[in-house]
């Protein structure tokens, strides 16, 4: 399996011919999600959903999926309008998608402030030879089957460095890649390294910039 980082915490994973984008929105580059087969979107904020982005995927492939939770997937009728497929998902559900096995965890978005109301956040755990890569969201789910690698949201309002170490441990994978690090700058992002290297010291932990990939081995 590819990953490649395209932007805060949209990511895009091929394999096999197959080519799935996470969460392409308003802080990802705006051709995110162009070329894609399908397309997953955890939850409903700005930095995850993007429609103009949606837009430019389906104008480059009118047989696009989008694969969401069902609130979002209420949103989407324009698109599915225009020939996207729109597939909705909760907690436990498996699917194939662009190639991949899927399987849905999760349920809701991790706490901002007890005066915001909590919406629904769901994350994707993508099987592929090299093993499952996981995309939580907005949220530090623990998915019940091994992950390999875990996209790992390393700053937000909602998360202090010492949760998303936690986090780590419990989910306990091979490795991680940071995403949700767009309001980070470099310093930031090296305090986080060096945290993690210290206190998760038995995970291969790396950030990638927007436009970077690795093989997933």
């Amino acid at each position: 399996m590819r990953i490649e980082k395209r932007g805060h915490a949209c990511v895009r994973l091929a394999h096999g011919g197959g080519t799935l984008v996470i969460d392409p929105g308003g802080f990802s580059e705006p051709d995110a999600a162009v070329g894609a087969d399908a397309v997953a979107i955890t939850h409903e904020h700005a930095d995850h959903f993007d429609t103009d982005r949606l837009h430019a995927a389906l104008k480059a492939n009118p047989d696009l999926e989008i694969h969401t939770h069902a609130g979002i997937a209420e949103r989407l009728g324009p698109l599915a309008d225009l020939g996207a497929r729109v597939v909705a998902h909760a907690h436990g559900d498996t699917a194939r998608i662009a190639g991949f096995d899927v399987h849905v965890y999760g349920e809701r978005h991790a706490v901002i402030h007890p005066d915001i109301p909590v919406i629904t956040n769901i994350g994707f755990r993508v099987e592929s030879p090299s093993g499952a890569v996981f995309h939580p969201g907005d949220a530090l789910t623990v998915p019940e089957d091994p992950v390999s690698t875990l996209l790992v949201p390393v700053h937000a309002p909602w998360s202090k460095t010492a949760e998303v170490v936690d986090y780590l441990r419990a989910a306990s994978p091979r490795a991680a890649l940071a995403i949700h690090d767009g309001l980070l700058n470099d310093t930031g992002a090296a305090v986080v390294a060096r945290l993690i290297g210290e206190l998760a010291p038995d995970v291969d932990y790396a950030r990638l910039e927007p436009g970077q990939g690795r093989d997933l081995d």
